[in-house]
């Protein structure tokens, strides 16, 4: 996660039987997301690691987009 590397020794785990299935976020989830948001069934709140002022939008961007390093998961941006 967040562009570090995982090793995964393909070699050693043949023979354990198992199934890796990867891909990309994608967005079939996003209208209940959002419909639980909004009915406040789902405090989305606990996703959020940082915050900042739509004037500081470079550093928010800059801090998204190292995330490894400064452990951001969800950036918010406010007024």
């Amino acid at each position: 996660m967040h562009g570090a590397p995982a090793a995964l020794h393909l070699e050693e785990q043949w023979i354990r039987d198992i199934t890796i299935t990867t891909g990309l976020v994608d967005t079939f989830s996003t209208p209940t997301l959002l419909r639980l948001a909004a009915a406040r069934q789902l405090d989305a709140a606990a996703f959020v690691t940082h915050t900042f002022t739509l004037d500081e939008f470079p550093k928010a961007y800059e801090v998204f987009g190292d995330a490894a390093r400064t452990g951001a998961l969800k950036v918010v941006l406010t007024r």
